[in-house]
């Protein structure tokens, strides 16, 4: 027996897409699912996900970065009511421990830094002021870094304005709970969910799906597929054979473990990054508990030695066993082939080190949005699709290896190797025209601009050789004039700003009608 969607089939010639089949449920499967039912609602479309309550699904991504709540408007979600299902709080940032070698820490804070001077960036004026023997720290100058080292968190005030220039800040939430969130909201919007186990997929005319079977014998075919099955890639893998791109050369890590523990007495408004032995840590405050987990390569550690080095980086007891989960960074070679689309980790995976994971999901859907198909399936959309996914992953792997290549952990085997690795062109170009003249040349529309590459390259021990003589040319006392109008006005408001625990205490009050705006702000240009 097969079933049928909608009565058509999957090569129905060109016209309106009548039916969408998303494979697999978690994060990926119902933000699909969440979105299209918005922006396809009373175009008649049919939409279906299925999922086995059988399978468990990867609860991937307890961080986020400033562009969820683009996500969160789009599918038309309360935020408020968001936060307080999944369990979130706040984050500024991320604090990285030991990373360039042990007992150094940095920030990398969302929003930015200072003002703009002479047209030129803050952060070539921060370096100037340090090459003078200047002491200014991040947290005197950037309101993020400031608010998430004190441990508060502030909503901007009605003008958007903050010390110190604009702000962004993200979420932690428990990713099963968010799961839940996105189901009831999808099917409330009309999205149908089956649960039924998929045993294979029948192949149409060409490189196309034809039907999905499930193991009762019964089938269901639609228009178009989105494959949300995971690492797995039922469809976009095993039935098409898009093929694979394996980064492991420069990224390997492939292996983490996680296990929760009691939440923190204070919940810090940041996640906290400590580089380990053959990997990092990491530790993630949620409102019911913390999340914990180590990412490491497993060429340079075992499972076993893993595991310990987890548990005696634990600020408590764990809660629950740690779990094992294993991984390739890379991607697709076609994340789109025919009438089938991956999303999320059946697209591919890049370690979660800067909380891209749920983001790349978002992204690839917005992608699909920009590039939506008919029954026609047109080729120049999917080269297309494919292009920009390839030009998203590298950007994200370069900004990932930079967290890694200039480290100074010498004699230990792991970071030998990272510091040794032979780097991809663009972020070795990119790398040496910061080091030579503090300049970034990051591109329009990609996720990270050119503060957060500073972030990182001044966090990493990077120092440019050269000042920009536009900067330069500003003289001496006005840049200090500037920089003590910024750290007296950054010092009062870190006063007078609330702690992150008494904002979610009022957010959490079934009292509280209030609802703050919770726009990302200004400061994300990489959005």
């Amino acid at each position: 027996m097969t079933g049928n969607a909608t009565g058509g089939d999957a090569t129905g010639g060109a016209g309106p897409l009548r039916s969408i089949c998303i494979v697999g449920g978690g994060t990926a499967g119902w933000s699909a699912a969440a979105l299209l039912a918005r922006v396809l609602r009373g175009s008649g479309c049919r939409i279906t996900l299925v999922e086995s309550s059988a399978i468990p699904t990867v609860g991937v991504g307890e961080a986020t970065i400033p562009p969820i709540f683009d996500f969160l408007h789009n599918i038309g979600a309360d935020e408020v009511e968001f936060i307080r299902r999944c369990q979130a709080t706040f984050k500024l940032g991320i604090r990285f421990r030991d990373w360039l070698h042990r007992g150094h820490e940095y920030w990398h804070p969302f929003g930015s830094l200072g003002v703009t001077i002479n047209r030129r960036p803050f952060h070539h004026f921060y370096c100037r002021t340090l090459a003078e023997g200047h002491g200014e720290t991040l947290a005197d100058l950037c309101p993020a870094a400031a608010l998430a080292e004190d441990g508060k968190f502030a909503f901007p005030s009605p003008d958007g304005q903050w010390p110190g220039g604009a702000v962004a800040y993200a979420l932690h939430f428990d990713a099963g709970l968010v799961a839940a969130f996105l189901r009831d909201h999808a099917e409330r919007a009309g999205v149908e969910r089956l649960d039924r186990r998929i045993v294979g997929a029948r192949r149409g005319e060409g490189e196309t799906i034809a039907a999905i079977a499930f193991d009762d014998g019964t089938a269901l075919s639609a228009d178009f597929y989105i494959d949300c099955s995971g690492f797995r890639g039922l469809l976009i893998e095993e039935t098409l054979g898009a093929g694979f791109e394996d980064w492991r050369h420069w990224l390997p890590c492939d292996r983490a473990i996680a296990a929760p523990t009691a939440a923190q007495a204070r919940r810090a408004p940041h996640t906290l990054a400590t580089a380990r032995s053959a990997g990092w840590q990491w530790c993630i405050p949620l409102q019911h508990r913390t999340g914990n987990g180590l990412v490491y390569a497993s060429d340079f550690i075992d499972d076993a030695d893993a595991e310990a080095e987890l548990l005696a980086g634990l600020d408590g007891e764990p809660l629950a066993q740690p779990r094992v989960l294993r991984f390739t960074a890379g991607l697709r070679r076609r994340a789109w082939v025919g009438n089938c689309l991956a999303i999320g980790l059946a697209a591919g995976f890049l370690e979660p080190l800067e909380s891209t994971s749920i983001h790349l999901i978002h992204t690839g859907l917005n992608r699909l949005l920009d590039l939506f198909p008919d029954r026609g399936f047109d080729p120049a959309l999917r080269a297309a699709y494919n292009r920009d996914v390839h030009r998203e992953y590298a950007h994200i792997r370069d900004f990932l290896l930079l967290h890694y290549a200039p480290n100074r952990r010498e004699g230990e085997p792991f970071w030998d190797h990272m510091r040794g690795l032979a780097l991809p062109d663009t972020l070795a170009e990119k790398i040496e025209l910061f080091e030579r003249t503090g300049r970034i040349a990051a591109r329009q529309r990609e996720l990270f601009a050119d503060i957060n590459w500073f972030y990182v390259m001044h966090g990493m021990g990077l120092v440019p050789a050269a000042i920009d003589p536009l900067a330069g040319a500003v003289p001496a006392a006005e840049v200090r004039e500037v920089i003590g109008q910024l750290r007296g006005a950054m010092q009062a408001f870190r006063r007078a700003a609330p702690t992150h625990d008494a904002i979610l205490a009022r957010l959490l009050d079934p009292a509280e009608t209030r609802r703050p705006a919770f726009g990302v702000g200004a400061g994300w240009a990489g959005r």
